[in-house]
């Protein structure tokens, strides 16, 4: 297949239900075994407290840098199906859940549709997201935020801490 036909995106993972480390292993291993999707690079896992619900476990987050084949509406399809063969139950709006998996960015694509936004509507809010994405790309420039500069540093600070990071033999299905 031609490199053009090729994307670029990072998706957020996070959980807090059952064994944290393990799901996040599971979700990784299981993206980069579907159909024209490659896990290229992963950022260090970050522990945060809760975001919007706040009586619940701290989460254990990380981004993950894919290229893939498929379109973003076809993408979100392929995460939700991860998210529901790792067993989540969709529930609480931000409330707990085993893994839950979001398109931050899709090239530079810029969409807004009503179950699917690209970039991620939230994510310059959420410390969460952006201390492990500016570790993998630190002078990264948001779509449609020209000027907006992410201030979260790589290695979080405050309600977010860089827990540890995994070895590419733990995630990568090629091991």
């Amino acid at each position: 297949m031609p490199e053009e036909e090729f994307h670029w995106v990072f998706l957020g993972l996070g959980g807090n239900i059952g064994d944290r480390k393990e799901n996040l292993l599971k979700t990784l291993r299981m993206l980069d075994n579907k159909p024209g999707i490659s896990v290229e690079e992963v950022s260090s896992v970050y522990e945060s407290e809760p975001w919007g619900v706040t009586d619940q476990a701290p989460f254990l987050n990380m981004v993950a840098l894919v290229s893939t084949a498929l379109e973003p509406r076809r993408l979100l399809t392929s995460c939700m199906e991860v998210e529901t063969e790792m067993g989540r139950v969709r529930g609480e709006k931000w409330g707990p859940r085993l893994m839950d998996i979001d398109i931050l960015l899709f090239d530079d694509v810029t969409m807004r549709e009503e179950d699917l936004s690209i970039p991620h509507p939230h994510m310059l809010e959420r410390e969460f997201v952006m201390a492990p994405l500016l570790e993998l790309r630190p002078g990264i420039v948001i779509p449609g935020k020209a000027g907006v500069r992410p201030c979260y540093p790589p290695g979080g600070e405050g309600k977010v801490t860089k827990a540890f990071r995994l070895d590419e033999e733990e995630w990568h299905g090629n091991g």
